[in-house]
């Protein structure tokens, strides 16, 4: 995409995609995020111009002998996969407060909310550093091993890997876990930056937000792996961390004091028949 695309496409994502039931946040794609993971209108939206959008990216994947897809949206079409639900963990517990994305915790005061979701400092995980690209062959075997596990799953190339999850500042982070002995990768986590807008608010223009991406515990708890990745997740200013209830997620959210929020996101296959599968059997994370 040359520049020129890129800035008007940044501009009318950020008049025009998704918000909240109140119209008070808005996600908000940052131009580096475009050409990192590279619609329609509000006003045109409801025109069913999205039909029609998507029917011009199938054809011209078809021109490449592409025949099938995995696509995800946040309402109900024939014939839904999965249903998965968002959860959200507090990195910010006050912003997130005065900005209506979420409440005080039932019998508790602000205090004590903030006081719940503090986190350590520094990492617990012996070996746990950022991801870097000499780490790659060592993450996708990771990746390739732990995805053969669920029903629907990427088949990782080393040059996915390297695009995806090598980190990009404000875009993506990922994290290995190295053992000292052997210089082998163990264990890997990752999340992407995605922003909203927050509109009307006279104190706060952004709120920034962690999704969890790919994560392989191996040599240490799933749940040890990714209170790493939210301390380092607060380390970079996000205010909230969101979570799929897929893969192995469930496993953390709880002990982790991820709440269940009032998202869900339907995954669904083009061109394919496949059975109804539940959230724990999905492995794959669209952005």
């Amino acid at each position: 995409m040359n520049p020129l695309d890129l800035t008007e496409v940044y501009n009318f994502l950020a008049m025009n995609y998704v918000e909240n039931e109140a119209s008070t946040i808005r996600l908000a794609y940052s131009m580096d995020f475009l050409q990192w993971d590279s619609y329609t209108s509000k006003r045109l939206r409801d025109r069913r111009l999205t039909p029609v959008l998507i029917k011009e990216i199938t054809r011209r994947i078809n021109l490449s002998n592409v025949w099938q897809a995995v696509y995800t949206a946040g309402v109900v079409l024939p014939i839904p996969l999965a249903e998965c639900r968002y959860f959200h963990r507090s990195l910010n517990p006050k912003k997130l407060i005065q900005v209506g994305f979420s409440p005080i915790l039932p019998q508790k005061t602000l205090a004590q909310t903030i006081k719940m979701f503090n986190l350590p400092t520094r990492t617990l995980t012996t070996g746990f550093r950022p991801m870097e690209k000499t780490d790659v062959p060592q993450v996708t075997k990771l990746l390739q091993e732990y995805l053969t596990k669920f029903h629907l799953a990427i088949e990782f190339s080393e040059e996915d890997v390297a695009h995806w999850m090598v980190p990009r500042v404000g875009v993506v982070n990922a994290y290995v876990v190295e053992n000292p002995d052997t210089q082998q990768v163990t264990d890997v986590c990752s999340f992407y930056h995605l922003p909203s807008t927050i509109i009307g608010d006279d104190k706060y223009k952004k709120l920034n937000a962690a999704y969890s991406f790919y994560n392989v515990a191996k040599s240490v708890s799933l749940t040890q792996l990714m209170q790493d990745a939210l301390i380092m997740a607060k380390k970079e200013h996000l205010d909230v961390f969101n979570a799929l209830d897929v893969m192995d997620n469930i496993e953390m959210l709880q002990s982790l004091k991820f709440g269940p929020g009032s998202g869900v996101l339907q995954y669904y296959l083009y061109n394919w028949r496949c059975p109804r599968m539940s959230s724990d059997r999905v492995g794959i994370v669209l952005c």
